[in-house]
């Protein structure tokens, strides 16, 4: 895997865009897994809005999971050499930060 779209990878086909494919940004994603694959949800949370729609699936064996961890890390460090570090809000955990304004509604019978 790599960070460039054009540059070859040894052994590999080239990878071709299409022309009508229209990028999507997620900010929020559910990882689930079956013995089998691991499962990313993409979503995008946004202000204002009541419910996540998944607006994208993909499904990984776990050696490709484990495969393109390895190339987020890779890239993330490059980033970071480039840019600088990258710090995440808080002390917490990410959901717990990303949802810490978010509660339920009351249930019926509670003051």
């Amino acid at each position: 895997m790599t960070d460039d779209p054009k540059k070859a990878v040894p052994g590999m086909p080239p990878m071709e865009l299409p022309l009508d494919l229209a990028p999507l940004y997620s900010n929020l994603a559910r990882i689930s897994h079956t013995p089998s694959e691991i499962i990313l949800d993409f979503s995008r949370m946004l202000p204002g809005e009541s419910r996540l729609a998944v607006m994208a699936r993909v499904l990984m064996s776990p050696i490709g999971a484990k495969l393109l961890l390895r190339a987020l890390a890779e890239n993330v460090s490059r980033y970071e050499a480039t840019f600088g570090t990258i710090n995440l809000p808080g002390n917490s955990g990410l959901a717990d930060d990303l949802f810490k304004n978010i509660h339920p509604p009351d249930s019926p019978g509670q003051d």
